[in-house]
């Protein structure tokens, strides 16, 4: 994942004979163009201007590792407490084509390996695909889904599929969520119905998160998206798609330092068992170059 970015950053270090004001300049642009934003790239680089006067490193690595550890605050790794006891409902939100269904998809079967009863619930009654899609990866799974006809009010797919997971003893609902929102208001009258339902079917705050996922290749649209999902109805932690080489780690610093959002799970291939915990360390080491062969 980020190698090319990485390679980059570590062909700047490596190539610069002195940290002089090129060197800086050169440096802001290339976070800029990481989709770090322009204010983190003038902190970073003012950071690093005043660290190195102190530590004067003297290898590309020792630079890495000062921009590592600027970098280290503004990103958090978030991991789920799920109580097998009590019913716990993800409600997963995402614009169209960004790989939400099949990260509801990986992330279910996930925790079925772990043990948990899954129930997933189509609440994007928007979009036959989007019924019909979610399934297909019951079916394989082998898992149950609650769903209504295209066109039902999505907050009666979820009262529905809470009702009918306390009756069966599961104890996660994965919450599928329409995408193709036009504008701020029409979300955030969708999403609060849905809340609304949630919250007065007893599933407390503990056992209710709000997952967005963003396609890892999208860079400043990521932020976007996030920052409107956040404003509608808070995210408690992101769902990366497609996260590999061609992946825009800048974006997702972005999103951690201004709407202070963690990641949870990264999609890191196709298949079902494709999905794993985020790893902070391993995300930075790569942002940074030092995975970089």
């Amino acid at each position: 994942m980020f190698e090319k970015f990485g390679a980059r950053l570590k062909n700047l270090f490596s190539s610069s004979n002195k940290l002089d004001e090129s060197f800086y300049e050169d440096l802001e642009d290339l976070l800029v163009e990481g989709d770090l934003g322009a204010s983190n790239a003038m902190e970073i680089s003012d950071k690093l201007r005043d660290i190195t006067k102190k530590e004067k490193p003297k290898t590309e690595e020792e630079l890495q590792l000062i921009v590592k550890r600027l970098l280290e605050p503004k990103i958090q790794e978030y991991n789920p407490n799920i109580n097998k006891d009590e019913l716990t409902i993800f409600l997963v939100l995402g614009v169209n084509g960004v790989g939400k269904t099949t990260s509801i998809a990986k992330l279910g079967y996930e925790l079925k390996k772990e043990g948990h009863k899954v129930l997933l619930a189509a609440a994007d009654t928007f979009r036959a695909a989007a019924i019909d899609q979610l399934e297909l990866h019951s079916d394989k799974m082998g898992v149950r889904i609650v769903k209504q006809n295209i066109g039902s009010d999505p907050g009666a797919v979820i009262f529905d599929a809470i009702t009918s997971a306390k009756a069966k003893g599961e104890n996660i609902i994965l919450a599928d969520t329409a995408g193709r929102m036009h504008n701020k208001e029409n979300l955030l009258r969708e999403l609060k119905k849905i809340d609304k339902v949630i919250k007065l079917k007893g599933i407390k705050d503990s056992n209710y998160k709000k997952f967005l996922v963003i396609d890892s290749t999208t860079g400043q649209n990521g932020f976007s998206q996030a920052q409107l999902f956040n404003d509608a109805i808070g995210i408690d932690a992101l769902i990366l798609s497609k996260y590999d080489s061609e992946a825009k780690g800048g974006a997702l610093i972005q999103i951690g330092e201004k709407l202070n959002i963690p990641i949870a799970y990264v999609g890191v291939g196709e298949h079902y068992g494709d999905i794993k915990p985020f790893n902070k360390e391993e995300f930075l080491n790569s942002l940074v170059g030092l995975s970089a062969k």
